[in-house]
């Protein structure tokens, strides 16, 4: 009868465990077991940031060091490459100790760990243990110990918040798994058995604890033949570094990951849902010291200003920027805003804000490009003359136009470089037609300014940047510029691996998008704007630098986009309702009347420039200009070399009348296209003759003058001389406007309001 009990007793095991077997399926992973956060690293493969809740990022066993592997082995399973998926004797034994009050024991392979970290979860049942044991089983006759090993040290947590070796590393010693050394592999593997409890950084009271288990697993190293005596008396403990916050999405973290992860997606290398599941290691080409350089200097010039309480409209203030080397296309730096975490949009990459007078260098680039001509035939260079004045009508076009000027200044006859110099709209939207919208759009679009862009409509008042192209945008069409007309499609990452696997990336072979002629004779004019028109704040770098100011309508936002020959950023400010997120107008922002592109925008862009070219000499300019344009500008030397950033430069110089000296404060008369001066100091050119009677109102375009309303008729003016009997006479500036209020806003004086484009 004994005999019979036993064998009815094995019986029923052995069918127990056989029906275990058939009735208990390996099931699917458990949602925490596969969650992954994808991982952002700098350009020179820092950490920049990580997304999703669980920190972890799966690696392949190939990229775990054998020494590191074999620690965790010493650790946990010494036997494991030769034992069973399960060990019953060291279950029973750990049953046993547990129960005489030895701590609690689990007896568990590393083959049991896995399925309980990635099928099942940590309860302590029966249930659970039950399953355990028929999974680890079957999961043993069909999978390798290779394979159940990697799965082990990507599920197991290690404390920190970390789940992996890899995030393991990274927490403990700043450092891929792959740079890992037997040390340190021998204290994380340490940290399995009590992760909390062993951080010795956390819990300096269980050092000693902490140490035992590390001197334990080295041991067990010695034993098992994976390491010498010689290299275990050499070893010392190497200490983990200190907690860092979990590098989340503050600050300008949040922005960039967005950033790149549109850029991602976009360019198919990798879909919105498989990307959200994790997993991706994605090294961006943001260099960390330039990012940090263009946060200090938007901080010190802008944001640290900021005072709410005692200026209302400070609270309306936001900035964007973003800098791109111009020979790689590679984005080395972006601000998005004060904080992702407080502020969701990417001021660096929205599209709501009208791009305003940094538009205007591709019209004049398209007129090269297209060897353009004006209304009566003058092939348009830097030295051809247009007729500035306010309010002046297009012609050539159906659509009715007559923009303001900034300020509403009349500059009579001025050259294409002075207009560029003081931003000129009249002289600006008169060129769009003549060179023709639709090839300007094609123009601005082959330089990088993506064709379904907000409001980008060819007609003439495209010329003011009426287009909403977002700051990266812009940036990347004066990339172009920057390079000679190359275009190299920008971007934000080198690499996207996922385990051992390399994900390709999108072809960025660069393009000629203009001519050099028409891109170099343009920075020419550039040059300029920085030396001697509205941009002289950007002096403050102490680099030559081609550059464009820009002021939106009712000044929601102003604009400051330069370069130097190795470094493009676009800087904006902008003003947007914290509350409704509707566009709002900067004026009164940080206590002045307007902010300009050529204030701070123009410091922030001059501090980071300074910083961000740091211990790099100075280029030059290597400039092919076309037939008929100025001579390439002289050897850079600042104007004010001591002057520090952020200063507010002295405004620009309005343009003299040709034939005479300026004398300030003087009203002028008319002037000939020859340059010849006809008109009185007052008014006499402009007002009876050149808009009135014979430019506009019976004489338009007939018995006046020309297409392009140089000639203004023969009527003698109500207080100045008569015009030129030749009829080519243009009006001057009106009486009461004298030169010194042709600065303004981005030349660092406040002008009226006006709701006009700069």
């Amino acid at each position: 009868m004994l005999l019979g009990g036993l064998l009815l007793i094995a019986l029923l095991i052995a069918g127990g465990l056989i029906a275990g077997y058939l009735l208990v399926d390996i099931p699917p992973a458990n949602a925490t077991a596969t969650a992954q956060s994808n991982l952002y690293l700098y350009a020179d493969g820092t950490q920049l940031a990580r997304d999703g809740e669980v920190n972890r990022v799966n690696v392949a066993l190939s990229q775990i060091p054998r020494t590191v592997q074999e620690t965790v082995l010493a650790a946990e399973d010494r036997d494991f490459y030769s034992e069973r998926a399960v060990d019953p004797k060291a279950m029973l034994r750990a049953a046993w100790n547990t129960l005489a009050g030895k701590g609690t024991q689990s007896g568990s392979t590393i083959t049991q760990q896995y399925v309980k970290n990635y099928y099942l979860g940590q309860e302590q049942t029966v249930e659970r243990k039950a399953k355990e044991f028929f999974i680890s089983i079957k999961l043993g006759r069909e999978k390798s110990k290779d394979y159940i090993l990697e799965g082990y040290l990507n599920t197991s947590y290690f404390g920190r918040n970390a789940y992996g070796i890899q995030a393991a590393a990274l927490a403990y010693y700043a450092k891929d798994v792959g740079a890992l050394t037997t040390t340190e592999g021998a204290y994380l593997a340490t940290l399995l058995n009590s992760p909390s409890t062993f951080d010795v950084v956390a819990h300096p009271q269980s050092r000693d604890r902490a140490l035992a288990r590390w001197n334990y697993v080295l041991d067990g190293m010695v034993k098992k033949n994976w390491m010498t005596a010689a290299e275990r008396a050499a070893a010392r403990f190497p200490e983990p570094g200190k907690i860092r916050p979990a590098a989340g999405l503050s600050g300008q973290r949040g922005y960039l990951v967005e950033a790149i992860k549109e850029y991602i997606v976009d360019r198919k290398i990798v879909d919105d849902k498989t990307l959200s599941e994790g997993g991706y290691r994605i090294t961006t080409t943001i260099d960390k010291r330039r990012q940090n350089a263009l946060v200090a200097a938007t901080d010190k010039q802008l944001i640290d200003k900021l005072d709410p309480q005692a200026h209302k409209a400070d609270r309306v203030v936001r900035a964007g920027g973003v800098s791109i080397d111009p020979t790689t296309g590679k984005v080395v730096a972006m601000y998005g805003g004060l904080d992702y975490t407080k502020q969701y949009v990417n001021n660096a990459t929205r599209h709501d804000y009208q791009v305003a007078s940094t538009f205007k260098p591709f019209v004049f680039a398209s007129a090269v490009d297209n060897d353009s001509r004006t209304q009566d035939g003058r092939r348009i260079t830097p030295n051809t003359l247009y007729n500035g004045d306010n309010k002046r009508r297009v012609v050539g076009t159906r659509i009715p136009y007559a923009p303001e000027n900034e300020g509403q200044q009349s500059y009579g006859d001025i050259t294409v470089n002075t207009a560029t110099d003081l931003s000129v709209n009249t002289v600006f939207a008169q060129m769009v037609v003549d060179v023709g919208t639709d090839k300007v759009k094609k123009t601005a679009v082959a330089l990088g300014i993506p064709e379904n862009t907000p409001n980008f409509d060819p007609g003439p008042a495209m010329a003011l940047g009426t287009l909403q192209a977002s700051v990266l945008d812009m940036t990347q069409a004066y990339a172009t510029l920057a390079d000679h007309g190359r275009y190299t499609p920008y971007t934000l990452v080198q690499n996207v691996t996922k385990g051992d696997e390399s994900l390709p990336l999108p072809d960025r072979a660069p393009r000629q998008a203009v001519s050099r002629e028409a891109a170099d004779t343009t920075t020419s004019m550039l040059v300029s704007v920085v030396d001697n028109g509205t941009g002289t704040a950007a002096l403050a770098a102490g680099r030559p630098a081609a550059g464009k100011t820009g002021t939106a309508e009712l000044d929601r936002s102003a604009w400051f986009a330069a370069y130097t020959p190795d470094l493009v950023t676009v800087i904006s400010v902008m003003g947007q309702d914290p509350g409704t997120g509707t566009l709002e107008s900067l004026y009164g922002a940080l206590g002045e009347d307007r902010l300009g592109g050529g204030g701070y925008p123009a410091r922030i862009w001059a501090q980071y420039t300074k910083a961000a070219l740091a211990g790099s000499d100075p280029l030059d300019f290597d400039l092919e200009l076309q037939p008929g344009a100025a001579p390439s500008p002289p050897p850079f030397t600042p104007n004010n070399p001591d002057q520090p950033p952020g200063t507010t430069p002295l405004p620009p110089v309005p343009p003299s009348r040709p034939g005479r000296p300026h004398r300030p404060n003087a009203p002028t008369g008319g002037q000939n296209q020859d340059g010849q001066t006809n008109g009185g100091d007052t008014t006499g050119g402009r007002n009876a003759g050149g808009q009135t009677d014979g430019g506009q109102t019976t004489g338009d375009q007939s018995d006046a003058g020309t297409d392009n309303g140089t000639t203004t008729g023969t009527t003698t003016g109500t207080t100045g001389t008569t015009g030129s009997t030749t009829g080519t006479t243009t009006g001057g500036t009106p009486a009461g406007i004298t030169a010194g209020a042709l600065g303004g806003p981005d030349g660092g004086r406040p002008r009226p309001p006006s709701r006009y484009l700069e």
